[in-house]
């Protein structure tokens, strides 16, 4: 029986050496991801939603009447100031233009016979052969005379003028629409509207402002010695559209409404960005950051580092020892890929990053200090926790 029990207790001990190995590890303080707040230089950013307009938008339609009689453009494509678009039947404008380019030349053989018959009166008068009253007729059918060459020349120049409104040009630089009218078909002077044209760059977005904002808004334009409705104050603004793979496009306020609408309680802003591939389009829904403060001094944390204690936010804090406490904050806007923290934190603290699951008030961890950058594009990676479970 003892020499049974002695052969027996070294593998009894090695059985319940990984038991007691087990129950030390289960007790050590879970390993946790903390860092300092990061603390930078920011502006306070608002967000709305808003639409975008181009800058200039005409309605093409033609000065003047007649059948439509050839379409020079692509729908939808590019055009210049100047390009020939539309050319309506000339033919009775051209006629017509030989018509009052008759009409001149007559009334200019009439103002030459006129002009000699007034210098024979003269000549008639001086020597007896005609009397006062003769000589005042001809001077009256002279005058007369050249009343008509310029109204036969306002007619000449009014034929060249239709004349050359039936070749009907792009207006301005942009996009143009689709052929509204197709070929063949009779044009009303200045009703039928033949296509639209818009244009692209520069482009500007409109958004709806509430009035705190709006006095938020005006507030940080005086700050900078600057007019929020003039120029709207050159407070700069991002905007992002529904494509995630484009970055923001940046620009400037330029313009507010000078009234604020009494159904909606809002303003219109205008913000106008520059947009040399053409990306951005009429129409567009955007997203827009505006710039809301002055720069001042700020705390930063990670959107992942912000727990929650009923209806409080609540970061978790590490102290020396490695002991948790919970501190409620009050949160800000999202700036520079972190959370601002208006009140709570004063920047000194050492905050849990990562495995918040892993931390309770009351309770030890094992912190494992990380430097956050002063800028980051997106969240800290979920590859911290595996690390760390490894």
């Amino acid at each position: 029986m003892r020499n049974w029990l002695i052969s027996t207790l070294p593998g009894l001990f090695l059985c319940l050496l990984p038991l007691s190995v087990l129950a030390q590890d289960a007790a050590a303080p879970p390993p946790v991801t903390v860092a300092k707040p990061v603390i930078r230089d920011v502006v306070d950013n608002d967000e709305f939603v808003g639409r975008f307009e181009s800058v200039d938008e005409v309605s093409v339609r033609a000065r003047v009447g007649g059948y439509l009689q050839e379409v020079h453009f692509t729908d939808g494509m590019l055009v210049k100031k100047g390009d020939l678009l539309f050319v309506i039947d000339q033919r009775p404008y051209a006629i017509a233009l030989e018509q009052a380019d008759a009409e001149l030349q007559s009334a200019e053989a009439t103002v030459t016979y006129a002009a000699a018959q007034l210098k024979r009166a003269e000549r008639l008068v001086k020597s007896g052969g005609q009397t006062v009253e003769t000589l005042d007729e001809r001077r009256r059918e002279w005058i007369s005379a050249q009343a008509s060459v310029r109204a036969a020349q306002a007619t000449a120049d009014r034929a060249k003028l239709d004349l050359e409104y039936t070749k009907i040009t792009a207006p301005i630089d942009g996009r143009i629409d689709r052929a509204l009218i197709s070929a063949g078909n009779l044009i009303q002077a200045d009703q039928s509207i033949l296509t639209t044209i818009v244009t692209l760059d520069p482009i500007d977005f409109y958004f709806d402002v509430d009035e705190r904002r709006l006095l938020n808004f005006a507030r940080t334009a005086r700050g900078r010695g600057d007019d929020l409705q003039v120029g709207g104050g050159g407070v700069e603004v991002r905007v992002t559209i529904a494509d995630s793979d484009e970055k923001p496009f940046t620009g400037k306020l330029d313009f507010a409404e000078n009234r604020i609408d009494r159904e909606t309680g809002t303003m219109r802003l205008r913000a106008r960005l520059d947009n040399p591939q053409l990306i951005l389009q009429p129409g567009l829904f955007g997203r827009v950051e505006v710039e809301a403060s002055n720069t001042y001094r700020a705390i930063l944390i990670p959107d992942e580092s912000i727990g929650s204690d009923q209806n409080e936010r609540v970061v978790y804090v590490v102290g020396a020892d490695g002991s948790v406490s919970a501190k409620p904050v009050r949160l800000g806007s999202r700036l520079h890929g972190y959370r601002l923290i208006h009140d709570g934190l004063d920047g000194s603290e050492t905050i849990v990053v990562n495995g918040l699951m892993r931390a309770r008030p009351g309770s030890k961890v094992t912190p494992k200090l990380i430097e956050l950058p002063q800028t980051r594009e997106g969240a800290v990676p979920d590859a911290v926790d595996l690390e760390l479970a490894q």
